[in-house]
This record gives structure tokens, C-alpha cells and sequence, in this order.
């Protein structure tokens, strides 16, 4: 197939009517707009509420005033540029600024505006700092997304790391298997790289896919994945709960079943971040966990691997169940080490949205329940 054409400016969009085109076109002054053909082809213009429409087209509520463009804090683990170290044995390198499309309940989305200086081009002072730590044993390719980039600007990078002898997996976070799997396709030259980097004598390169609805399995998307796959790449799936788009446990289990059974195992399921922007997309956290629970019965045995988890400023914090008066936490991991594995228990509050939520609420309960301040990082 000819490679999918993008499309930047919601005025090429003829779906929509004149009016939503100008409401979309105000969205897209603040929050970046992209999606391309193919991606566009699966949606049903017909219904309002198209997850896939929902998932790329601006939403005049975007511009409701909520959240923050850095809801995690991230900048506070930037260690060069380019570059975060939060986590003892894993790193991110931000290798680039442009994805196939924009998910509109994009956390990172203060990295596609004008004045951004948190990712770049060259990765070299990100590769020296994770080449002087020997406990980085784990690099996240993301930004942005890796597999936009074409493979003579990727393949440097994962050669790079490949002379690390402590680097032992290589994440790539991509959307590009559900926005455009011809980009996995149709390039020998990637095939060949994942074949060369991803062995059992030097670890495996691994592509975090990110499908968030079924639709997005097509047949095209199916091939692209088992392509991946013949091709040595290993496979996984993770995906934010999102309204209107996956926040029913049909679809929920229906995703993440269909992604077991094409050897893609589920990773996270992750509570949307309170990001600038993000209000109408955001599921409350304990309608979050009746939805993972009750999509839970119907998953099969991989499937169940999934976790229910918030990427807060100090840590990855699974959301564990509910009592009828308590929501009960656990550091799945921790920015601090010794917050690993500490289970914490809040009074419920049916209208929170994230963990900062129920701290900001005082409720704490006694015994040997870890206190944590919203932003106790990095000091």
C-alpha cells in the first residue's frame, strides 16, 4: 500500500461539519494536531462517540481548565537533556518529538509545543550518562515515538546501546503498530535491525505497543504485529483507561483478550494522568478499578497480567481494591527504594482522579501507613 498521507489541519477533515471544524481548529492552536489516512479510515463518522474519532479529533473541552502539562513531575528526574533516570535500573531516552498521530489525552503533550527543550536530536550526553551507570540495565526508547523516526536514524541509536554491556533490554513505546503498521511492514531495513539487536546473546528489544480499542486490530495491524514478532521483536501492550474510549469492561477484556491471543500480553492499564487538557478523557480512580475488576472476569489467564497502576511523581502506584469505606495503594515501583511494596490505605473519595487526590484529603489512616508528600522526589 501507498504510505498513509498525514493529516495536520483539521480542515482537511470533510467529515466534519463546518462547525466542529472550527471548534477542532481552536483545540488545535493550544494542543497539536496529526493523524493520517489510514488511521482516519477507521473511524465511523456516523457516531458521535467513535472511540477512534474520540481518540485523534480535537475536543473543544481540551480547552477546560484542568490539570497540569507535567502532571508526573518528570522534569524532576531529567538528568541531561533528554534523559530521565527515575527508576534505579531503567531509563528514558526522549529521542524524538513527532508521533504518528496524537492521542488527545496525551500525558506528554507539552513535548509537540513550541517551546519545548526537553527532547533531542542527538542523544549522545543521554547515551554517555546511561553508559557511566552500570545499574541501568533497562532504556525506554520514547518521546515522541521511536518508530516514526526512520530506521538510519533509529538503528545508531540501538547500536549505541547495544555496546552497553549493562544494557540488557531496549524498550521501544510505540503507537506506530495501531496508527500505521505499513511503517512496520514495509521497511526490510528495520526487520534486518530488530534481527540484529534483538538475540538471546545480547536481550531483547522489546516494542511496548500502545493499542487502547479493539478497532484497532485490524488485519493490516494484526500482520504488522506478527511481523514484529518473525522478526525477533518481543510484544506487549499497555494502554490508559480512558472515557469514552476503552471505559467499559467489554471492551476493555475484549482489547486485551484478542491482544493474548496474538502473543501481545498486556503490561499496564494505566489511570489517565490529570494532564492539561485531559478532564473529559479522565475515568475517577475507583470507576476506574470497578471497570479493571469486572473486565478482569472475563480476560483469560495472560491476559489477567495487566495492572491497574497511576505513573505519579514518586513512583508507579497500583490500585490494589476498594473496601466500602477504603481504596487500598501499592508501590508496584517506587522513585525511592524503600517505598517499594508499601501498601497505603485512603478513605474513599469518589470524586479523585489521582493519588494527589486523596493525600490533599488528609485521611489518613493509623498504624504503618507510609506518608507521602505529592511531590517527594528526587531530593
Amino acid at each position: 500500500m501507498p504510505k498513509p498521507k498525514y493529516i495536520t489541519s483539521v480542515s482537511k477533515i470533510s467529515a466534519l461539519s463546518p462547525e466542529e471544524r472550527e471548534a477542532a481548529a481552536k483545540v488545535s492552536e493550544r494542543y497539536v494536531f496529526r493523524t493520517n489516512e489510514y488511521y482516519q479510515s477507521l473511524i465511523d463518522w456516523d457516531d458521535p462517540n467513535d472511540p477512534i474519532r474520540r481518540l485523534v479529533i480535537p475536543d473543544a473541552r481540551e480547552l477546560n481548565e484542568w490539570g497540569r502539562l507535567d502532571a508526573s513531575y518528570e522534569e524532576l528526574y531529567t538528568k541531561v537533556p533528554g534523559l530521565e533516570h527515575k527508576y534505579s535500573d531503567t531509563a528514558l531516552l526522549l529521542c524524538n518529538d513527532v508521533c504518528g498521530a496524537y492521542c488527545r489525552f496525551c500525558f506528554r503533550k507539552r513535548l509537540f509545543m513550541d517551546d519545548n527543550d526537553e527532547v533531542v536530536r542527538d542523544v549522545s550526553a543521554g547515551i554517555a550518562y546511561i553508559r557511566e551507570h552500570p545499574e541501568i540495565s533497562n532504556v525506554l526508547l520514547t518521546g515522541g515515538d521511536p518508530l516514526i523516526m526512520s530506521t538510519s536514524k533509529l538503528e545508531p541509536i540501538i547500536a549505541q546501546l547495544r555496546e552497553i554491556p549493562h544494557v540488557k533490554i531496549i524498550r521501544l513505546g510505540s503507537k506506530m503498530p495501531a496508527f500505521n503498521p505499513y511503517r512496520i511492514l514495509d521497511d526490510p531495513k528495520l526487520h534486518a535491525m530488530f534481527e540484529r539487536y534483538s538475540t538471546p546473546e545480547q536481550g531483547r528489544i522489546y516494542v511496548m505497543c500502545h493499542f487502547n480499542h479493539p478497532v484497532e486490530l485490524t488485519a493490516v495491524a494484526r500482520e504488522g504485529l506478527h511481523c514484529l514478532q518473525a522478526h525477533s521483536a518481543v510484544t506487549i501492550n499497555q494502554t490508559p483507561m480512558i472515557h469514552g474510549i476503552n471505559d467499559d469492561p467489554g471492551v476493555l477484556s475484549e482489547l486485551m483478550n484478542e491482544l493474548s491471543y496474538l502473543g501481545v500480553p498486556p503490561y499496564y492499564v494505566f489511570q489517565c494522568r490529570p494532564t492539561e487538557g485531559n478532564e473529559s478523557y479522565s475515568v475517577s480512580v475507583e470507576n476506574a478499578y470497578r471497570i479493571f475488576a469486572k473486565s478482569l472476569e472475563r480476560m483469560s489467564g495472560l491476559a489477567k497480567r495487566a495492572r491497574l497502576a497511576m505513573s505519579h511523581s514518586t513512583g508507579k502506584i497500583e490500585i490494589l481494591g476498594l473496601t466500602d469505606e477504603h481504596v487500598l495503594f501499592k508501590y508496584h515501583r517506587a522513585a525511592n527504594p524503600r517505598l517499594t511494596g508499601k501498601i497505603m490505605m485512603f478513605r474513599r473519595n469518589p470524586e479523585a482522579h489521582w493519588f494527589d487526590d486523596y493525600i490533599e484529603a488528609r485521611e489518613y489512616l493509623p498504624t504503618n501507613l507510609v506518608h507521602i508528600e505529592p511531590v517527594l522526589v528526587a531530593q
